[in-house]
């Protein structure tokens, strides 16, 4: 029987299904952010007889539930094509301002109800700088980065602020219970990333976030509001580094003029990193969610075995080239395999 045959022409169709389907799910970002979250786990095991500690592993929750608080915003802003490079000096200025109501005597809840209520406002500041004026988030951003952060830095000069009370470091530092060992802003982490994902990927507002980043004229013309969007989610960028703020600054007792510095380039690694195209337009909070973990556990391994800081700061930089490049060098081999 020849090849051509009807009798054989569905064997090779059903042949070639799974194995399509099969190649479809290994090529995932987000199979692969497993397969690598995987490798990180066995390998940091491997060297260290202290990683796979359940205490250990809770504690090192602590290094990066605030910024993967920060990067489920982030994300947000991306995928419809827009940055916040100030949201670490937005902690710094949301820092300062409860150091100063915590000298004042203000109770934790005044604290919380300060520091969430700063980034929002600073979050409301950069929104209506690109949304009135047109004007390029990064531009905003790095403009708005230097004035929160030079506040920070002339109001504090060399000093800290320490007088903060122990029910409000206590929301940093402290644990879901004592039978349940796990941090509070590592839940919180959990319980964002769960509502991030349900508002990107099951509801109208996900959808038109993606409308825009792919083409926000189209977006517009279809009935988007494309700027009222834009700004509302500079502000919850905002509300979320006000949280942040609030989380770190009672995990270390203190607000310092450099506090959170640096955040910004290791979220956006996370944001990228999870898949989320720096154009806009793709991506999802689950690989986000994941780069988080990766980021996360590579850092505290490494950290288990004395690498120095720099070292690690130099991986995340690496990884962000890596992450940019790697999609648009896949999309170039495919285009000309075909």
């Amino acid at each position: 029987m020849s090849l051509s045959s009807p009798a054989s022409a569905p064997r090779y169709e059903v042949a070639d299904r799974p194995t399509l389907r099969l190649a479809d799910i290994l090529l995932r970002w987000e199979t692969i952010l497993i397969l690598l979250l995987i490798a990180v786990i066995v390998f940091n095991a491997s060297i260290s007889p202290y990683f796979l500690d359940f205490y250990n592993l809770s504690d090192a929750t602590f290094n990066f539930s605030e910024k993967g608080i920060l990067a489920l915003a982030m994300a947000f802003l991306i995928i419809i094509g827009e940055i916040d490079l100030s949201i670490a000096a937005i902690i710094a200025v949301a820092s300062l301002a409860m150091g100063l109501a915590a000298q004042a005597g203000a109770p934790t809840p005044a604290l919380i109800v300060v520091g969430l209520g700063v980034g929002l406002l600073c979050g409301a500041f950069n929104g209506a700088l690109v949304t009135a004026f047109s004007l390029p988030s990064i531009v905003v951003t790095i403009g708005t980065m230097s004035l929160f952060r030079g506040v920070a830095q002339v109001v504090l000069g060399d000093q800290a602020l320490t007088k903060y009370p122990a029910s409000f470091q206590a929301i940093g530092q402290g644990y879901v219970s004592t039978r349940l060992p796990i941090p509070i802003s590592f839940v919180l982490f959990l319980i964002l990333a769960v509502l991030f994902g349900v508002v990107l990927h099951r509801t109208t507002v996900g959808r038109r976030l993606y409308a825009i980043g792919c083409n926000p004229t189209a977006a517009l013309f279809s009935g988007v509001p494309v700027k009222r969007i834009r700004f509302w989610l500079f502000v919850l960028m905002g509300l979320m580094a006000g949280l942040a703020a609030v989380l770190l600054t009672g995990r270390i007792g203190s607000t310092r003029p450099n506090i959170a510095l640096g955040f910004e380039l290791e979220v956006i690694t996370m944001v990228v990193l999870g898949g989320v195209s720096i154009a806009g337009g793709s991506g999802g909070i689950v690989g986000v969610t994941l780069a988080v973990f990766l980021l996360g556990l590579t850092t505290f391994g490494l950290s288990l075995i004395n690498v120095p800081g720099i070292v690690i700061s130099i991986l995340n930089g690496a990884l962000l080239i890596v992450s940019i490049a790697a999609p648009n060098l896949v999309a170039r081999v495919l285009r000309r395999k075909t």
